[in-house]
C-alpha cells in the first residue's frame, strides 16, 4: 500500500490506496452535494452572491470528488491527468465567479444578512468537518492533494461568507458580499494553479521516479 508522503522520511506521496480514505472522501461528496442544494435554495432566498458562488463550489468539489474516487490506483500519469482535469474545472469556476460578481454589481438589492450568516455557518460546520476528515491525508499526490485545497478552500470561502453578512447588516451595502465573492474567485483561480503545477509537474516525471 502506497505510504503518506513525508511518513517515516519517505519521499513517496500517498496516492489514496487506503479503505480509509476512501471512506472520508465519500462522506465529503456527501457533505458537499448536500450543502450544494442547500446553498443553491439559500442562495437565491438570501439573494446573496457570496453564497451562490459557494453552492456553485460544493457542487464543483462533489463532481470532481468522484474523479478523485475513480483515478485511485490507476497508472501515475492517469492520476496526474484526473488533477488536470478538476484544476481546469476549478478555473472555470473562478472565471465565472469573478463574471456573477461583474454583473451584480450592476443589479440593485441588499442581500438578507441574516439568512447569509445561517447559511454561512451550516456551511461553514460542513467544510470543517471535511477538512478533518481529510487532513491526515494533505500531503498526497496531485490528485488527493486537489481533495485537500478544494476543502480548505471551502472553509476559508464561509468564513468570509459570514464575515460578509456580518458587514452587510452593520453597513446595510451590497458591496461586502460582492467583494467576499470576487476573494473567493481569486482564490479558486490560486488554488487552481497550484493544482497546474504538480499535475503537471508530475507528468513529466519519468515513469517510476518519486514524487517531488
Amino acid at each position: 500500500m502506497a505510504t503518506c508522503g513525508g511518513c517515516c522520511g519517505s519521499d513517496v506521496k500517498f496516492e489514496g490506496l487506503s479503505v480509509d480514505y476512501k471512506r472520508r472522501l465519500w462522506a465529503v461528496i456527501g457533505l458537499n452535494a448536500g450543502m450544494f442544494c442547500v446553498e443553491t435554495a439559500g442562495g437565491h432566498l438570501a439573494g446573496s452572491n457570496a453564497l451562490q458562488a459557494d453552492a456553485l463550489d460544493f457542487l464543483g468539489d462533489a463532481l470532481t470528488y468522484g474523479i478523485t474516487l475513480a483515478a485511485i490506483g490507476a497508472a501515475a500519469a492517469t492520476r496526474a491527468k484526473a488533477a488536470l482535469f478538476k484544476g481546469f474545472t476549478l478555473f472555470l469556476i473562478g472565471l465565472w465567479v469573478f463574471g456573477s460578481t461583474a454583473y451584480h454589481v450592476l443589479v440593485l438589492g441588499i442581500p438578507r444578512a441574516e439568512l447569509m450568516g445561517a447559511i454561512g455557518f451550516m456551511a461553514l460546520a460542513a467544510n470543517v468537518a471535511s477538512v478533518l476528515l481529510l487532513m491526515k491525508y494533505k500531503d498526497g499526490d496531485a490528485n488527493v492533494r486537489s481533495v485537500w485545497l478544494c476543502s480548505r478552500n471551502d472553509a476559508i470561502g464561509n468564513v468570509a461568507v459570514m464575515g460578509a453578512a456580518a458587514a452587510v447588516w452593520v453597513t446595510a451595502s451590497k458591496w461586502p458580499d460582492l467583494i467576499v465573492a470576487g476573494l473567493m474567485a481569486g482564490l479558486f483561480l490560486w488554488s487552481a494553479f497550484q493544482i497546474f503545477r504538480q499535475s503537471l509537474a508530475e507528468l513529466r516525471q519519468p515513469v517510476g521516479a518519486p514524487a517531488e
